[in-house]
């Protein structure tokens, strides 16, 4: 087996070899997926297969995604696996994926609300995920906390610095509950849920494998985070535990075979495994602890593991609409580096000058400084765009790219557009801040 490197040397190798790599009967598959994910199903899949060789490179969801569309004039890979079925949607819609033909036997068409392949055959569901909250329990009896089950929980002023996540550019797995949460409570209070909350970070991390780690290891007492992350640590033996939200969803994870694949063979065998029953069951090793999407694989499931089939409640709360999300998949990744990622140290300090001053006004009888406190929080609500502007093609056909970081190039109308949510979140943080100061001091 031989592994890809990461990153922009791994693609040239990777070019530079194809030749050889595809006479030899290997796969490359492109993934937002960590190592110790993907090791276990490489090995299941090699030993059900020993006539090919697993190629992966991993990047995150999104650069994996710009990274099939620029090689799509001399393709390279065989497959794109990743958690983000809005991702999938970008590359369809490129025409990037390839109908493959898999047979699903087995597979009901919906898990809850949500249908767990493409309708059109460009990609398919292996494994079902939701998305919540973790949590480390020594961490938060030490600081004596209680656990946050619902995302409003987050944003209580206890939670002040105990609170990590990724951002939505940099992890698939992060926008889908980012969307999840401007669906289930609509775009304005989506977003001011999401303010409020970040306003208690401890960190944004540069992967969404990040935040677990924080959590296992005592960096921060609660994550944001898809399910897996939280049963997986769980099982590997850390002080953590994980719950759902009532505004969640739950939505599969995908796998698809690129367009003008250099081994199409390999790579509808890949699939095939990963639906089959053998490779449903590797999603319980204790990396991993996915849930599948063949109901008869529950019967081998940890104890404790949710079956989605049995338990309808979850993600029942969100009918998760793809379209919408990957019509503004660019916008809401924009929207939150610039309002949150960019801006997190001023965006803590209105919040946290605006948490003091409902402190010091808790018993609400001082009516000039409880107005004061409305307007700073009005403030730091106010959104630079609408959800019709968002869902706009002639807006959101503006927005092309995610940046790794804010002194990443982009389209001149993208960085325009961002240069004005820049200054309108400056000055409205800045003068949020302000006024709560103000409050406080009454």
């Amino acid at each position: 087996m031989r592994k890809i490197l990461k990153g922009t040397a791994a693609a040239l190798v990777l070019t530079s070899t194809a030749s050889m790599a595809w006479a030899e009967g290997s796969v490359v598959v492109v993934t937002s997926f960590p190592d110790d994910m993907t090791s276990v199903i490489e090995a299941a899949f090699e030993a059900a297969h020993p006539e090919y060789d697993l190629e992966i490179l991993n990047r995150s969801t999104s650069s994996g995604v710009r990274y099939v569309q620029e090689i799509a004039a001399n393709n390279t890979a065989d497959i794109f696996w990743a958690s983000a079925p809005d991702a999938f949607e970008v590359l369809k819609s490129n025409h990037l994926l390839a109908q493959a033909g898999i047979a699903t036997e087995g597979i009901p068409d919906m898990i809850g609300a949500y249908p767990i392949n493409d309708p059109d055959g460009y990609y398919y569901g292996f494994a079902a995920s939701g998305y919540g909250i973790m949590w480390n329990t020594r961490y938060l009896s030490a600081n004596g906390l209680e656990p946050a089950r619902e995302w409003s929980d987050l944003a209580r002023p206890e939670y002040y610095g105990h609170v990590g996540m990724s951002s939505p550019s940099r992890s698939g797995t992060t926008h889908l509950t980012v969307e999840t949460v401007l669906q289930g409570e609509g775009w304005e209070a989506g977003w001011s849920e999401w303010k409020w909350i970040a306003g208690n970070f401890a960190s944004v991390t540069e992967r969404s494998f990040g935040v677990p780690d924080g959590v296992n290891t005592g960096n921060f007492g609660l994550g944001i985070v898809i399910d897996f992350f939280g049963f997986s640590s769980q099982a590997s033996g850390f002080p953590v535990e994980f719950a759902y939200p009532t505004v969640t969803a739950l939505v599969p994870a995908n796998v698809g075979v690129i367009e003008n694949a250099p081994n199409p063979e390999g790579a509808r065998a890949f699939v095939e495994f990963l639906l089959s029953p053998a490779g449903q069951q590797t999603l319980f090793d204790p990396a991993i602890m996915r849930l599948p999407v063949n109901p008869a694989a529950y019967d081998a499931a940890p104890e404790g593991l949710p079956n989605p089939f049995e338990d309808t409640s979850l993600g029942a709360e969100v009918l998760f609409d793809v379209d919408t999300s990957g019509a503004r998949y660019y916008v809401v990744s924009s929207l939150f580096d610039v309002l949150i990622t960019y801006r997190l140290d001023d965006l803590r300090a209105a919040v946290r000058a605006v948490q003091l001053a409902e402190e010091r006004h808790a018993d609400g009888s001082n009516a000039e400084a409880m107005a004061l406190i409305a307007e700073a929080r009005a403030l730091i609500d106010a959104m630079p765009i609408t959800e019709e502007q968002s869902l706009d093609p002639a807006f959101s056909g503006a927005f092309t790219a995610t940046r790794r970081a804010a002194s990443d190039q982009v389209e001149q109308r993208q960085a325009e557009l961002e240069q004005q949510w820049d200054a309108f979140a400056t000055q409205n943080y800045a003068r949020a801040r302000e006024l709560a100061d103000r409050a406080a001091a009454m």
